[in-house]
């Protein structure tokens, strides 16, 4: 017998990280299968990958070389494999690489401050298709454009040798070209929108010298959110498009309107999402099978489900049963697909479907971590209610573990999360950290709060205006709807989160006496200095969250707890990384010099080398221990495991714990 939080775990610390790999964007490449590797144990650096059935998996990309792009920041479809052709983008210049079969590596595009994505191969005309970011003027806004780059490696040493294909916008993504190279369709939009506010599909002919001739918006506009353009083999191009309550699909049909334009025909309307918000270039969310069905990960009530739809609309869609909850990088081949795929008891893999019966093959696991699912806490979807009369959402995971129990009358401490974004969903895959807590008696529940995707346009747009009070409301909602429920206990509740959530975290702490702990990973404190401080792709979001500025200069400060320090009364954590360009470190800086200054308990760790969202496997796992020790100084129980000394600053005196 043990309090909750001091069980012994069977999911160990270090597996947080040990041989934890971060994977992203699956495609086909022929019969061959790539994907990324983000690899905690070397550095967090990506690593192209290739699979064949006769050869397994091989590494592609060059050793030291780290395949990821800082377009947009957040970054995405940094690479490009059509058999011998391998491009990728190296992180560390912003060049693309072409990539030989003995992993060496030439460059095809000029040094200098550029970056380039979502590269797509235009084979007739021997060149790349991609998007530009422009940073080579100081004190400029960085320029995003979409431009050829030739393959021959004529432009690694003349810039302009790179053409301007399509500009005037403030964001281009998704080039991507017919199956006979004649059209191009993309997306583009403008501040202040983020592109679920408003996107519009371009297409326009290729001519005969390579460059673009007049472009027509086909689907799209200021206030309809479009995404992912897709060509069908038959060269119908098809969108994912938001015209009424949610994202569905939707071809792109000429010349059927009465005035001769384009019109959207759904192909199997829906009520769940195909598609999610582009915080990545290079989403994939449907693909066209061999018989010219369309599979596609549709997400509603928390989770994704595989559908198969008719290409020609008119029949409803129809689900393929498989065990997983997250479905990304969706890819079709005749009658496989490979994506991403994840439960609450399975790690995020590379997944092999035979659609023709649903079985299927895992192909690399995040993790080759022996764990029991029966040791595994069950992820639990909660409903609740919430301000205003409405309904909030979330996901639960009780106290487990079988070999050990808690004294009789005891409630389990609660820490509440949520997701980044903030316009994102929570991750319903097995995750690790909060193994970690719901295996040693911390129960855990993932909110969802109003404004997440995947719960349809309506509940997305709660947010809007409301960021730093629906959010707010919401966790705190939950949190005490499972107090009174008697899962937790109403004295040990504590809230974390990082970068958006880390805002959520801190706002909740500040203007809401609920919480007893709180943890900011990277989490934004001064909404006004954010607004001024973060990079383009985010630079106007907040005028849709909050309000315009300086004109909202009153509500920015209202709703920022760094002006609200004084509210915050229990101990908090605060982890960042030192190169964090989306929230700098100066804002948490900030939130601990006030903490400091008003004398609230508190322990900062800065993490060297580390950018927004720890990838470093010794980062990883220090969070993590500091996490569990923090809880275990603030609620009065001592963890199982060894774990180095929290730095707490300030004693803790409401005789809950130890300092640590």
């Amino acid at each position: 017998m043990a309090r909750y939080g001091s069980w012994p775990s069977p999911v160990g610390l270090d597996l947080v990280a040990a041989g934890f790999v971060r994977l992203a964007e699956t495609r086909w490449d022929g019969g061959a299968i790539t994907w990324l590797e983000g690899r905690a144990d070397d550095g967090g650096r990506q690593t192209l990958v290739r699979w064949t059935h006769e050869g397994g998996v091989r590494d592609v990309s060059p050793a030291g070389i780290n395949v990821r792009t800082r377009v947009h920041e957040y970054g995405g479809a940094a690479y490009l494999a059509a058999g011998d052709l391998v491009v990728i983008s190296d992180f560390a210049t912003g060049r693309l690489l072409r990539v030989g079969p003995d992993r060496t590596a030439t460059p095809l595009t000029p040094d200098g401050r550029w970056r380039y994505a979502d590269l797509c191969l235009d084979a007739a005309r021997e060149r790349l298709v991609c998007v530009r970011e422009d940073h080579t003027v100081e004190g400029r806004e960085a320029v995003n454009t979409l431009v050829a780059v030739p393959l021959d490696g004529s432009a690694a040493d003349d810039p302009g040798r790179v053409v301007g294909l399509a500009s005037g916008s403030d964001f281009v993504a998704a080039p991507r070209l017919s199956p006979d190279a004649r059209r191009l369709a993309w997306t583009r939009w403008n501040h202040p929108n983020m592109p679920w506010d408003g996107t519009e599909c371009f297409v326009a002919d290729v001519l005969a010298d390579g460059s673009l001739g007049a472009a027509t918006i086909v689907a799209g506009g200021a206030g309809t959110w479009v995404t992912q353009p897709a060509w069908s083999p038959g060269g119908a191009l098809h969108v994912s498009a938001e015209l009424d309550g949610w994202l569905n699909l939707y071809r792109v049909e000429a010349g059927r309107s009465a005035d001769g334009a384009t019109r959207l025909v759904p192909v199997a309307p829906m009520a769940a999402e195909i598609g999610g918000p582009e915080w990545n270039l290079g989403y994939a969310d449907y693909g066209f099978a061999g018989d010219g069905t369309i599979l596609a990960a549709g997400r509603s009530g928390g989770r994704d489900r595989l559908f198969r739809l008719e290409h020609a609309g008119g029949a409803p869609p129809r689900e393929i049963p498989l065990p997983f909850t997250e479905l990304d990088y969706l890819g079709v081949r005749g009658d496989r697909l490979v994506c991403l795929a994840a439960a609450p008891t399975a790690f995020r893999s590379v997944v092999l479907v035979n659609l023709l019966d649903g079985s299927f093959e895992v192909l690399r696991r995040a993790s080759n971590a022996a764990l029991d699912p029966a040791d595994l806490a069950t992820a639990e979807p909660v409903e609740f209610p919430t301000t205003g009369g409405r309904t909030a959402h979330g996901i639960l995971y009780r106290p487990h573990n079988r070999a050990a129990r808690a004294p009789r009358g005891e409630l389990p401490p609660l820490v509440v999360t949520s997701h980044g974004g903030p316009t994102s969903g929570s991750y319903t895959g097995l995750a690790i950290t909060t193994q970690i807590l719901a295996t040693r008696g911390i129960a855990v529940f993932d909110v969802d709060y109003g404004g997440s995707t995947g719960y349809g346009r309506e509940y997305r747009e709660r947010l809007e205006g409301s960021w730093g009070i629906v959010d707010v409301d919401d966790c705190v909602a939950g949190a005490q709807e499972l107090a009174a429920r008697g899962i937790v206990d109403p004295a040990r509740l504590a809230i974390e989160g990082g970068s958006a959530s880390g805002f959520t975290t801190l706002a909740a702490l500040a203007f809401r006496d609920v919480f007893r702990a709180g943890v900011s990973y990277f989490g934004i404190g001064n909404l006004a200095a954010f607004a001024a401080e973060t990079h383009k792709f985010e630079s106007r979001y907040l005028e849709r969250l909050v309000g315009p500025y300086p004109a909202a200069r009153d509500v920015y400060e209202a709703r920022s707890p760094i002006f609200h320090v004084d509210g915050i009364r229990c101990p908090v954590l605060v982890l960042q990384g030192l190169d964090d360009r989306v929230v700098p470190p100066s804002e948490a800086e900030r939130i601990v010099a006030a903490l400091r200054g008003n004398g609230i308990p508190h322990a900062f760790i800065p993490f060297e080398g580390e950018d927004h969202g720890f990838r470093k496997a010794s980062s990883i796992v220090r969070s993590i221990q500091a996490e569990l020790a923090f809880y275990g100084a603030v609620f009065g129980f001592v963890p199982a495991d060894p774990l180095p000394p929290l730095p707490l600053v300030g004693a803790l005196t409401d005789g809950s714990g130890p300092t640590a």
